[in-house]
């Protein structure tokens, strides 16, 4: 398998994003909270930045209601 890291510095991989983004996670802040990805360094903000704005947000609606929106992942995934 290709690994495509975004976040060197805590291992975080685009496929990793990904899924984080497709749980729900919205923003590189959401992103954060769920993977730490973004929290040290930030150099790979923008590139998070960039794969969030690929696709809608599959619960922003949830999240403009103010409900939760982030499920667990799996961090093996």
């Amino acid at each position: 398998m290709n690994r495509v890291y975004v976040c060197s510095c805590f291992g975080v991989t685009e496929q990793q994003v990904k899924k984080h983004a497709e749980a729900g996670a919205c923003t590189p802040r959401q992103i954060a909270s769920a993977c730490k990805a973004g929290t040290d360094c930030g150099s790979c903000v923008r590139r998070i930045q960039a794969i969030l704005g690929r696709g809608a947000c599959p619960r922003r609606e949830l999240a403009d209601q103010g409900q939760p929106v982030l499920a667990e992942l799996d961090e093996a995934a």
